[in-house]
């Protein structure tokens, strides 16, 4: 049997054999459906539009230029994930960051999360339980809260 290394336990785009369950999320304890199951790919996008379009916002009217949007995006993800898990689009879509070991997600394993989201790459490679790079990286799941 060979055995997974560090970087092979989150670089792998599926789980190894046995470790996949019948439904995203069930090798974690989650539930099938409802509040605390693996969010969908379409909740996560579309909290990822209103983020970016919140932030694109902000830098247009505050200051007067569209080429903040990703620092203000990046400042947004970064900051709102380590102290609470949520962005203003994952609050709107009833959703949330949760670390697999329960605890906090926390400000270094946000930091490492939102780097690798806006390598952009990494977060559309995912596994069988929906987790993208950056979210295997960081230890995380996002959740569905209702």
């Amino acid at each position: 049997m060979t055995e997974r290394r560090w970087t092979g336990s989150w670089l792998t785009g599926t789980p190894a054999t046995g470790e996949a369950g019948n439904h995203p999320g069930e090798r974690f304890g989650l539930p099938a459906e409802g509040a605390g199951s693996v969010a969908s790919m379409g909740r996560r996008l579309l909290a990822l539009l209103v983020d970016w379009l919140l932030c694109m916002v902000i830098a247009v009217a505050s200051l007067h230029s569209q080429r903040w949007t990703l620092p203000i995006f990046a400042a947004e993800t970064y900051l709102l994930t380590a102290l609470t898990g949520f962005t203003v689009g994952k609050r709107l879509l009833g959703i949330q960051v949760v670390r697999v070991d329960g605890r906090p997600v926390g400000f270094v394993w946000a930091l490492v999360r939102t780097i690798l989201l806006l390598a952009v790459v990494p977060p559309l490679i995912t596994d069988g339980d929906v987790r993208g790079l950056h979210d295997r990286a960081a230890n995380t799941i996002v959740v569905r809260t209702k």
